[in-house]
């Protein structure tokens, strides 16, 4: 799929706390734990627990969830497709940011072992 503007605004806008819930659902529809789920974030976002919580009470939406971010630097490492976008040629550095997040959170729900969703090197 060809990202476009229009998708760049809406994905920056969408609020952290109103996709948050869908994680859960898809991770503890497969047998995974919030614990896990929020592991997968710390590790690419550096938010702990409780920041999560802050960040979902706070309402912030992806731009400010990913500006506050410390973006591990082993995201580069995150590859291949989700929601019909191939990560390695998404051109909005946010929208990839997103992206990198949707894909490890697909992986966790599809059972990959967590030291591969990871990038454990």
């Amino acid at each position: 799929m060809k990202e476009t503007i229009e998708h760049n605004k809406r994905i920056a806008q969408l609020t952290f706390a109103a996709v948050f819930p869908h994680y859960i659902t898809k991770v503890e529809r497969k047998g995974w734990t919030i614990d896990e789920l929020h592991q997968v974030i710390e590790w690419l976002t550096g938010f702990n627990d409780s920041q999560i919580q802050s960040l979902i009470s706070e309402n912030v939406n992806f731009e400010t969830f990913f500006q506050r971010a410390k973006l591990n630097p082993h995201a580069v490492l995150i590859k291949g497709v989700i929601c019909g976008y191939r990560i390695e040629e998404i051109e909005n550095p946010l929208t990839k940011q997103v992206r990198y997040l949707d894909k490890l959170v697909d992986e966790l729900a599809k059972g990959k072992k967590m030291d591969r969703i990871l990038r454990t090197v």
